[in-house]
């Protein structure tokens, strides 16, 4: 006899309930749909002129003409949040973040088809930062006028508020911005090496010379960008120091980077601070935890005393996440949500999550455990807790809401985004301007007509409690730094679920030994002449077929400057071997030279025989 007494209606009744959680559960966990989602976010952040590519259609280009009063271009980056303007420190930190998930989480992005648009949406912050930092000891650090831009409420296609430039230089030092522009480039060096070596090492260039300067001419960034104090106030730059430090070790191996972050331990509070929070202002988890790698993986040879100091502090802040940190732990709101402050909270719990999520697997690969006050704790816990807080931001929560704009049944639809809540620039053409939008837009109690896919808005309140409105910002506003931690997340939760959006098109391609003809790029020198920095790219065109190629034609797009070893057809971006060399062996190189500024020409094959 059944509980429901034998009843039909109550066998029904308790059918339909498992059901309902069966499909909340199945909603809550689909990661890749979120995954891919997330991706759409950074996109309609996009500044500057749009690709082809773009999937966020209700955008357009924007922001031109940056930098160009003060003769500099500064076309490109991402818009920080619900504004226009262009802070260099979140803009890095997520970049960071986006460049840490495709390194350590290269086998399920790929899995998932994603990590071509991991590498597109990290490009599109790289680039940008290539152009900020036109000198060894100049970074531009910021585009826009805060004040001005918060005064109005109007698309990026219609801006009329300053765009203004700030820089930093020996003069004007910045520790904290150039340190995590040093180790966003670090980071994204990592990621592109596989895909794109001269890219790469471009990258790995800019984030020496960055963090040269950032250690040498030392100071707070908003000392030199007084405009960005009342936005993102930094709290000091010896963790960004040591952060550049530990990713610059990663990327290069160079024994150099380990010994400073070695020796400035105490010194810069690397070994000194357990933390409880890790954040776009605070990095020394993050270097905690990836220096624990290096002594995971039985590395740290004269180094290891130190590296177990900082292990320690690591564990300090995974222990304070699970609550056995004998008493020093995390504030968790009733429904389980990490809760460090009230303004944009969510931020917070993202980056731990995705953090946890890192070190989980780290312990894993060492075969170890994570020891806490309060006992030890398998790496599984870690992933665990990681799993609850993208749950919660995913709907299992007390307002049964998805955090996650887009996804789910229920998401806010009043998000403090200037782009999302006016209608489209090709739908209403005519321009908004600045008071126009507060009145028409802003207050309105109306959906938002265009939903911006993706976005983690800043979340509920210490009791789970959210409000959908669109001036309360606290809570209705996303963030760049609060959103790229779960690109990382959801690729390590969601494994190898199948993608729902198709992928950019191919714009980084892999060395591929099974083709006839291959490209090996490398980069053999760089100098500075007039401003401008120079690259002498080196191209090695190996013949990998079992037969002999004649006439083999080339295309070179992107050149812009000399090129030595190939020859003119007469034809626009066609090129040839020199007459001495019009047939490859099989098995035989020949390689070829140029030199320019910036990124690597696009060379491909045209013909051969």
């Amino acid at each position: 006899m059944s509980r429901f007494g034998g009843s039909l209606f109550g066998l029904s009744l308790l059918l339909t309930v498992l059901l309902g959680a069966a499909t909340a559960a199945a909603e809550y966990y689909n990661y890749g749909n979120a995954l891919d989602k997330t991706f759409l976010f950074f996109e309609a952040q996009r500044s500057g002129k749009l690709p082809a590519a773009q999937r966020v259609k209700w955008r357009s280009h924007s922001g031109l003409a940056d930098g160009l009063a003060q003769g500099v271009s500064l076309e490109g980056g991402y818009y920080d949040a619900g504004d226009h303007v262009k802070f260099g420190l979140p803009m890095a930190f997520a970049v960071t973040m986006l460049s840490w998930a495709a390194v350590d989480n290269q086998k399920e992005l790929s899995g998932s088809n994603q990590m071509q648009q991991t590498l597109w949406s990290i490009r599109w912050g790289t680039d940008y930062f290539i152009k900020a930092h036109p000198q060894p000891n100049v970074l531009w650090g910021q585009v826009g006028d805060g004040k001005s831009d918060h005064y109005c409420w109007e698309r990026a296609e219609d801006m009329t508020t300053s765009r203004t430039a700030y820089k930093l230089d020996q003069y004007h030092p910045g520790s904290d911005l150039a340190g995590e522009t040093a180790a966003a480039l670090a980071a994204a060096s990592l990621a592109f090496k596989p895909y794109n070596s001269s890219y790469s090492a471009i990258l790995l260039t800019h984030a020496k010379e960055l963090f040269s300067f950032a250690d040498k001419y030392r100071g707070l960034y908003t000392d030199s960008i007084p405009n960005a104090k009342a936005f993102y106030m930094s709290s000091g730059y010896s963790d960004e120091l040591l952060w550049a430090a530990a990713w610059l070790h990663r990327a290069t191996g160079d024994e150099y980077y380990l010994k400073y972050a070695v020796n400035n331990a105490g010194y810069m509070g690397g070994t000194g601070w357990g933390m409880k929070e890790f954040s776009w202002d605070n990095k020394y988890a993050g270097v905690q935890v990836l220096l624990s790698k290096i002594l995971l993986e039985g590395k740290g040879g004269a180094y290891t005393s130190t590296l177990k100091q900082y292990q320690m502090k690591a564990d300090y802040f995974a222990c304070a996440c699970l609550k056995k940190n004998g008493g020093y732990n995390i504030q968790t709101t009733p429904g389980g949500l990490m809760y460090v402050r009230e303004w944009n909270n969510l931020q917070y719990a993202s980056a731990a999550a995705f953090l946890l999520a890192i070190y989980s697997d780290y312990l894993s690969a060492a075969n170890a455990k994570l020891n806490c006050p309060d006992g030890s704790v398998p790496p599984q816990a870690l992933l665990d807790f990681s799993r609850s807080q993208a749950d919660y931001i995913l709907g299992k929560n007390r307002q049964g809401m998805s955090y996650l704009v887009g996804y789910g049944p229920k998401y806010p639809i009043r998000v403090h985004h200037r782009g999302a809540s006016i209608p489209s620039i090709f739908v209403q053409r005519s321009s908004v301007n600045c008071v126009q939008g507060f009145d028409s837009w802003y207050r309105r109690a109306q959906a938002d007509p265009n939903v911006i896919y993706g976005a983690l808005v800043g979340g509920p309140d210490q009791n789970d409690y959210y409000s959908d409105d669109r001036t309360n910002y606290e809570q209705s506003e996303p963030t760049l730094s609060g959103t790229a931690p779960l690109i990382g997340l959801f690729a390590k939760l969601s494994g190898k679920l199948a993608s729902a959006y198709k992928a950019a098109p191919t714009i980084y391609t892999p060395k591929q030994s099974g083709a006839p003809i291959e490209f090996l790029h490398s980069i053999t020198a760089n100098w500075m002449t007039w401003n401008t920095r120079y690259y002498r790219h080196k191209v090695i065109i190996k013949n990998n077929s079992q037969k002999p190629i004649s006439g083999l034609k080339l295309k070179i797009e992107d050149l812009t400057g000399p090129i030595w070893g190939l020859n003119p057809t007469g034809q626009k971006n066609t090129y040839q071997l020199p007459q001495w060399q019009k047939t490859l062996k099989a098995g035989q190189a020949y390689d070829f030279v140029y030199v320019q500024g910036g990124p690597q020409a696009k060379v491909s094959v045209l013909s051969y025989y």
